[in-house]
């Protein structure tokens, strides 16, 4: 069947089309509202600007597939190919996206506001300016396999709220991307560049952030409890009132970062580099500091009970009104 003879039939009332071939087909602006391709075949088809808004395509054939600009908003999308599909500015708003194969796509300033992608591969997708708020990718182990991101570009994408509980964003591009209260508990952001995003309010309970870049990314008021950013790059970062406990900071550099009133209760901070900080009023209770460079770091009022500080280097350190490991008042 061709464009033409589908879009008679459509118009006819006829909507249920599973299993037909549309593949280099031109559907340019094509109205197919709540249209059912179940299974179609329209790799390299032209759907640019088309209305598939509330459509069927689940386990369709989109490799390749030019969607630019077209309307997808709830459209079911579950276990699609669209491996290649360009859907630059495309908008598929509640969109069910759930274990399609998106590797390679482009979703440049697309809109995926309250979209379920759980268990989608996204490797190597580009996001880049895409508003992704209430996204769903949350690790669902009985039903959906880990949603993949490895390598993806989300570059200034808006996540605000965005549920990416146990997602694999190893090296993934979040350059100044707006993931305030989002939620990434036991994600995998390794090797991750989250460079001047803004992470407020976040939940990064048990992730792996090891050896992520994070310089002047706002992590304030954020919940790192166990949270592994060993190795990371966090020059200047803002973690004020941020919940750490337990967290691994180890060979992290976090010179002149902001860490005033954040609570790091038993956290490891062993070599990391603190020069110039501001730890003001931190609660670093039983915190391990072994060889930590704190050279002139301020920890006015920061309470440092039973903290590991015997071989840190505190050279030109404010320590004022400091509670030290012993219980004294630094004075």
């Amino acid at each position: 069947m061709n464009a033409e003879e589908l879009i008679k039939k459509y118009t006819a009332g006829e909507t249920k089309f599973t299993g037909i071939n549309l593949s280099g087909e031109n559907l340019f602006a094509a109205d197919l509202i709540n249209i059912i391709l179940t299974k179609a075949d329209l790799h390299n088809a032209n759907l640019i600007f088309a209305y598939l808004s509330r459509a069927n395509l689940v386990q369709a054939n989109l490799n390749n597939t030019k969607l630019s600009g077209a309307n997808l908003n709830q459209a079911n999308l579950s276990g699609a190919n669209m491996q290649d599909a360009d859907l630059h500015g495309a908008t598929l708003q509640g969109a069910d996206l759930r274990n399609a194969n998106i590797t390679l796509a482009n979703l440049m300033d697309a809109n995926l506001i309250n979209a379920d992608l759980r268990g989608a591969n996204l490797s190597g997708a580009n996001f880049t300016g895409a508003c992704l708020r209430g996204l769903n990718l949350r690790e669902e182990k009985r039903f959906y396999k880990k949603a993949n991101l490895r390598g993806i570009n989300m570059s200034k994408a808006d996540l605000r709220g965005a549920n990416l509980t146990g997602a694999d964003l190893a090296k993934a591009d979040l350059r100044g991307a707006n993931l305030s209260e989002a939620v990434l508990r036991k994600a995998d952001l390794s090797g991750a560049n989250l460079s001047e995003a803004d992470l407020t309010n976040a939940v990064l309970t048990e992730a792996n952030l090891n050896e992520a870049n994070l310089t002047q990314a706002n992590l304030s008021l954020t919940k790192l409890e166990k949270t592994i950013f060993s190795a990371a790059e966090m020059i200047g970062a803002n973690l004020h009132l941020a919940i750490m406990h337990n967290a691994n900071f180890s060979k992290a550099n976090l010179s002149q970062a902001n860490l005033d009133n954040t609570r790091m209760i038993g956290i490891n901070l062993s070599r990391a580099n603190l020069t110039n900080a501001n730890l003001t009023e931190a609660e670093l209770i039983d915190a391990y500091l072994a060889r930590t460079n704190l050279t002139n770091a301020n920890l006015t009022n920061a309470n440092l009970t039973r903290a590991e500080l015997s071989t840190a280097d505190l050279t030109g350190a404010i320590l004022l009104g400091a509670t030290l490991p012993d219980g004294k008042i630094f004075t």
